[in-house]
Formats: C-alpha cells, sequence, structure tokens
C-alpha cells in the first residue's frame, strides 16, 4: 500500500496515545509501520535529503500538528502524551482527523496565521496551511517539487544531446563515465576512443583508476528504437575481445528484444537508453550547472544536551 500521508496518521496516533502513557516517538513509528502492514521497502523509504525515513517524517510531522493544536505535548525529547483536549477530540468519534478537524481550535489558528503566506510563479498567493498543499509533508513537497525540477531538466538535457554531434556524444559518454568513477582521467579515457579495432566496440575505458579492469562501451546516437541485432553485434564484439561485461547507451530507446537478450547471455551488458543518459548527467552534472542552493535545518540537539 502506499505510505499513508501525515493527515491520516493523525488519528491513529492520537489513539495510540489514549492509554495515557508516555510514547516514544521512535516506538510509534514502528508500531504504526505494523499497524498498516507497511513493507520493508516502504519503511525504508528515505527522503532525498538521506536523513531520515519518509514514514518516520510523517510520523513526525503528524506530532507536531497535534501538538499546536493542543490535542499532544511533549514532556520531553522524543516523548509525547495525550491531553485532555486529545481525550475529548477521541470521544467525538472522528473518522480522521485532519487539518481542517484542528482548525477549531484557536491555538492552532494562531499556529496558522504565524505561517506566512507563499507566492508561487503564476502570481496566485496560497496559504501553505491550506488543505490542499498539507495532503504532503513539508519536505514531501519540497521533494515533489524536485523531482518535478529534474524531470523537466532531463528532457531538456536529452533534447540537447540529440542535437550535438556523433563525434561530441562519444566525448560526452566518456566525461559522464568519468565523473561515475571510471577511466582515472580524461586524457587517459580520450585516447581509448575508437581505438578498439573493433566495429562493435566505440571505445574502451579503465573500469578503475588502476587499469585493473577494463570497461568496454558501445554509444549510440540515435532517434531510431535500438533492436536486438546491435545487441548480439557488441555482444560478439564483446566475446572477441575476451571481456565479460561492457555498457551499450544511446540516445533512444531499447526494444523488447534487445533488453531480454542483453538479460539472457552470460556476458553482462548494461543497457542505458536516453532517458537514464539524461538522468545520470544530471545526477552527476555533466552539461548541466547548479543556480540555485537550498538549505534544509533542523535542531542540532547534540549542541543542547551538552549544557
Amino acid at each position: 500500500m502506499p505510505i499513508p500521508d501525515y493527515q491520516t496518521l493523525m488519528r491513529p496516533l492520537l489513539q495510540l496515545a489514549a492509554d495515557g502513557q508516555e510514547h516514544k516517538l521512535r516506538d510509534a513509528v514502528t508500531l504504526l509501520a505494523d499497524h498498516y502492514c507497511l513493507s520493508e521497502a516502504e519503511r525504508s523509504a528515505i527522503l532525498p535529503s538521506g536523513t531520515q525515513s519518509v514514514f518516520g517524517n510523517r510520523v513526525g510531522w503528524a506530532r507536531s500538528y497535534l501538538k499546536q493544536a493542543g490535542a499532544l505535548r511533549s514532556p520531553r525529547r522524543g516523548h509525547f502524551v495525550i491531553t485532555e483536549r486529545g481525550r475529548q477530540l477521541l470521544q467525538t468519534n472522528p473518522l480522521s482527523i485532519r487539518v481542517a478537524t484542528l482548525a477549531q481550535f484557536p491555538e492552532f489558528q494562531a499556529f496558522r496565521n504565524r505561517r506566512q503566506t507563499n507566492k508561487i510563479d503564476n502570481g496566485t498567493m496560497l496559504d501553505m496551511d491550506s488543505e490542499v498543499i498539507f495532503d504532503d509533508t513539508p519536505e514531501d513537497i519540497l521533494a515533489s517539487a524536485h523531482r518535478l525540477l529534474c524531470r523537466n531538466l532531463e528532457q531538456e538535457v536529452l533534447e540537447t544531446v540529440k542535437e550535438a554531434s556523433p563525434t561530441f556524444f562519444e566525448k560526452l559518454v566518456v566525461d559522464l563515465l568519468i565523473k561515475m568513477g571510471y577511466g582515472g582521467n580524461r586524457q587517459d579515457a580520450g585516447r581509448a576512443i575508437g581505438k578498439s579495432g573493433d566495429g562493435g566496440i566505440d571505445g574502451i575505458i579503465n573500469e578503475d583508476r588502476l587499469g585493473v579492469d577494463m570497461l568496454y562501451m558501445q554509444a549510440k546516437r540515435w532517434e531510431a528504437t535500438v533492436g536486438r541485432p546491435e545487441i548480439q553485434k557488441f555482444a560478439g564484439a564483446l566475446q572477441g575481445q575476451r571481456a565479460k561485461k561492457g555498457i551499450f547507451m544511446t540516445t533512444s530507446t531499447f526494444s523488447r528484444e534487445a533488453k531480454e537478450y542483453a538479460g539472457s547471455i552470460e556476458t553482462r551488458i548494461i543497457l542505458i537508453d536516453g532517458e537514464k543518459l539524461a538522468a545520470l548527467m544530471v545526477e552527476y552534472n555533466v552539461g548541466v550547472s547548479v543556480v540555485e542552493h537550498y538549505e534544509v535545518k533542523k535542531v542540532d540537539t547534540d549542541y543542547f544536551e551538552g549544557g
């Protein structure tokens, strides 16, 4: 099942605290994950920042908003306990607790009023505490916006790559592999391009900086789909070099037969289509540059515990 959003988690979190005992937030994350029968992959999914699990983050925000409404309180760091207001809220037997539910309490209204409205690109003023926005946590919103920016950038990168010359495309592939940790340096890698003497191989590059093993490449700046015959030709060239692995990159796509063939032979051939190529270029900053940088900060608990 999809990982529940933080509004969905507010009622079960408050119900968990209904016993009046002090609970650890960490334990609540585990109990609620069990309640929703989340898979290991869903439990371990990490925010793009890499600092926290998606589910743990959403449970944390559920607790935060219940606290702002006076339904929970924190007797100490990382713990929570239900309040009388929280008990009264549960007694109304709500099917769910959402931001709109909490808006009835003056403390939560004051909290919302403290938050600034945010202006989006089209000039419309939106309250970031609105029901529409608050299906997601702020981290979810940032992650979603980042994914959208990356997808748009990847499309633009791929279109630009397709307009480049075949020679420049081969250079681009080498630059990308170097950024990914292959090849040692640009000069050594560049000498490998076109030096193999085999029509099925466009270049050879060191797999590691010491040159212990070699990586054979095929780079096709194509519009047409790459079919099985091209992969068979590349596999034959690899066998002629007694190579056990290679990379086939293209600006287009691979046919189903090509993918099946690459996955069925002993020689390991990694297929990288245009979309994957563009994504790797963005990830490793090849042909793109950083124009904005945003910092997301959190409380340094070690600082406060130190004295």
